[in-house]
């Protein structure tokens, strides 16, 4: 199988083409904004690279979050329009889930990314298999959560909010093996993608936090609203 892997939601813009595990095309770029105006020539660039052309592809995956709101939505809006173009489908592959198998380890692997304001995103893998769902929690929930799935063993942290907790709590998570992995691996993404079932992954956003923006509460021009006394 051939898949296009388009991932925008965190601190990269990555267009990868991958078959059968040999990566054929692939254009990566760290980057926390500007992903609209990249994504569309690195994909073509990844395309011509792996060869064949867009009809050669089976599937297109992309990240569905957690991650950043803008990012998010510039992937899945690109993934959801080529999907329809070429009349391919399109499955979303969670970030934490991508992270958790961009590192070779056994054992405990905690994918954590920062969320600000004091908060990760994360999800906690033993052996690969999901111990919960992803979870936005506080800096000392989730070092309570990896450490007391741990057991005494040494986990394993991946993503952006791996120092962010190691700096945190340098007694409590001294020894843990942290990778801060800015994106997924590619490779990672489109073993994922390969694997997903097309009814269950479907391409929709992961939020698990409101946005910082909210909608405003009058239209301009309109009154405040009286405060009964």
């Amino acid at each position: 199988m051939r898949v296009l892997i388009v991932d925008t939601a965190l601190g990269a813009c990555t267009a990868c083409v991958v078959e059968d595990g040999r990566r054929l095309g692939l254009r990566a770029e760290l980057m926390t904004k500007g992903h609209q105006e990249r994504l569309a020539g690195m994909v073509r660039d990844a395309v011509a690279e792996a060869g064949g052309d867009f009809e050669a592809i089976d599937r297109i995956g992309v990240t569905v979050g957690p991650g950043s709101f803008t990012g998010l939505r510039v992937g899945l809006a690109f993934a959801q329009g080529l999907g329809a173009a070429l009349d391919r489908p399109v499955v979303g592959v969670s970030t934490l889930d991508a992270l958790a198998a961009s590192v070779d380890q056994a054992g405990l692997v905690a994918a954590v990314i920062d969320a600000r304001r004091g908060q990760v995103y994360a999800r906690l893998f033993r052996d690969g298999v999901a111990l919960g769902p992803a979870e936005a929690l506080s800096l000392e929930a989730a070092t309570d959560l990896v450490l007391d799935a741990a057991a005494g063993t040494t986990p394993a942290l991946v993503g952006s909010g791996a120092a962010v907790l190691v700096d945190s709590f340098p007694e409590r998570l001294g020894l843990a093996e942290a990778a801060s992995l800015a994106a997924p691996s590619p490779e990672a993404l489109a073993r994922l993608a390969a694997a997903a079932d097309p009814a269950i992954a479907l391409p929709a956003p992961l939020y698990l936090r409101a946005p910082d923006a909210t909608p405003p509460s009058r239209l301009p021009g309109q009154p405040r609203p009286t405060v009964a006394s």
